[in-house]
């Protein structure tokens, strides 16, 4: 596996780690998205990291197996050309179903490399 995917792979984990450590631990999380504009911002951003180095990924190496990868990277393309339209309800079933998925993916291809860049 080449250094620069190894790279966008812990780029993937580091966001990961960022969403879980201002993610809420109830489902009232929810609510803030729309109390606190910073909560959404600061989630929207790492999403688009994730999908940006997920694309990266592809385009370089398609064969690395991360499920729904086409999907990562649509979500990062609609948050950033149709912010207006990115829901609340859509980014919690993000954080909430998606992320701790997709932590699970990386955290096994990355036990395959060598220690982090």
């Amino acid at each position: 596996m080449e250094d620069r995917i190894g790279k966008w792979l812990y780029d993937i984990k580091r966001s990961i780690e960022e969403i879980e450590s201002f993610m809420p631990d109830t489902e009232t999380g929810r609510y803030l998205l729309q109390e606190n504009i910073m909560f959404k911002r600061a989630l929207e951003r790492n999403v688009e990291i994730i999908g940006e180095a997920v694309n990266r990924i592809l385009s370089t190496e398609p064969e690395i197996a991360i499920t729904h990868a086409r999907r990562i990277v649509d979500t990062r393309n609609f948050i950033i050309h149709e912010y207006e339209k990115v829901s609340d309800e859509v980014l919690w079933a993000i954080a909430i179903r998606h992320i701790p998925l997709l932590k699970i993916e990386i955290e096994a291809l990355l036990e395959h490399r060598s220690p982090e860049p």
